[in-house]
């Protein structure tokens, strides 16, 4: 890897040949590209047909991270949050800020299955559904247009998300999770939290209705359920990130999967707890669901705990260390402060890497 050179300047001399991409999905499937002079491995996948998972563009969000396991490139500016200085010196890197300086191998975190090939799908959805949470938390549930090529079921994997967009008023998209399981009746849910001055927030807040209309881009991500035989899975959300972890709680509900499940969820207040209803709801359908709410403010309510959740987290990890128990699969979504701090936990307490799955949301990003 090499430092990046200044914004604007050539990276590359004019005329320079394309150099060869070759990218290996998790599955083992083998993708190959060719990168031009100045050219992101991100734009250069897209030239070949292939949409890869990313978000912000700007190396600001952590949505493209890969590993480059060989060949030369340039690593662009990025904010340290999607990807940190030792993560970059052990070989990571953002698709949307490597730029080939030579024939270049890319690790891909996922299967090839969460790779569009072609153009991302865009729908139109009316607004049916407007439900304020808490002073800045928002359900929004979405009835997706008759397609004549789609239908109008909704279709994507638990995990994943979707950028929506206001039609006929700006390009501007921001992105949030599917809350809740595919379905053919094309109903959406997401969790919105609501950000002072943001586009598409001060719509939520000041304009929406009912009825209105939304455009749909997606589905996107590489985010979700990995096939690991009956491991326990534990969920780890922080703030709107219980939303795609609620999808895939729902997706295995519906499947009466039995994998143990444990869904760790935290906040300074039990009011803030994102999710937590429709958390507990799914006990009925999935009795060996475990939940561990904690809030910082004290609290005297059955199934809450005073504390971070951080915590309560790594208490567990050490009760399991001691009782000799199946290690689980950890999923996380949250904060980029989050997520690192589990990474560390869960390194600490002996947790392989390959049981560690994350995604991290950053607001400056959307």
């Amino acid at each position: 890897m090499t430092a990046a050179p200044a914004p604007g300047t050539a990276r590359t001399p004019t005329g320079a040949e394309p150099v060869p991409l070759r990218m290996t999905t998790l599955d083992g499937e083998i993708l190959q590209a060719e990168c031009l002079p100045g050219q992101s491995v991100l734009d250069a996948a897209a030239d070949a047909g292939y949409l890869l998972p990313s978000l912000c563009r700007k190396g600001t969000c952590g949505a493209c991270a890969v590993t480059v396991t060989d060949g030369p490139y340039t690593l662009g500016p990025h904010s340290p949050e999607a990807l940190s200085p030792e993560r970059a010196r052990a070989g990571g890197a953002l698709l949307c800020r490597t730029y080939a300086e030579g024939p270049l191998a890319v690790s891909l975190p996922y299967e090839r299955s969460r790779i569009i090939s072609g153009r991302l799908t865009e729908r139109t959805a009316t607004v049916s559904a407007l439900e304020r949470l808490t002073g800045d938390l928002v359900r929004l549930v979405l009835q997706l247009d008759e397609d004549g090529q789609l239908g109008s079921g909704a279709e994507f994997e638990p995990g994943q998300f979707a950028q929506l967009r206001i039609p006929g008023e700006t390009e501007e998209s921001r992105a949030y999770s599917y809350a809740n399981a595919p379905n053919w009746d094309g109903e959406l849910e997401f969790y919105v939290r609501l950000h002072p001055g943001g586009h598409f927030s001060t719509w939520l807040d000041t304009r929406a209705t009912p009825g209105d209309s939304v455009t749909v881009l997606g589905p996107q991500g590489a985010f979700g359920l990995v096939e690991t035989g009956l491991r326990p899975r534990w969920f780890v959300a922080g703030g709107t990130g219980t939303a795609p972890l609620l999808s895939m709680a729902r997706r295995m509900a519906e499947f009466g999967e039995s994998h143990p499940l444990r869904f760790y969820s935290g906040a300074d207040t039990v009011a803030q707890l994102c999710g937590a209803e429709a958390i507990s709801a799914l006990r009925d359908e999935l009795p060996q669901l475990e939940t561990v709410f904690s809030v910082k403010e004290p609290v005297d309510r059955a199934g809450y705990r005073h504390g971070r959740m951080i915590d309560a987290l790594v208490a567990d990890l050490v009760r399991l260390r001691t009782s000799g128990g199946t290690d689980p699969d950890l999923y996380i979504c949250g904060s980029p402060g989050l997520i690192d701090a589990v990474e560390r936990a869960a390194a600490d307490h002996g947790l392989a890497p390959d049981r560690v799955l994350s995604e991290k949301f950053n607001s400056s990003a959307t």
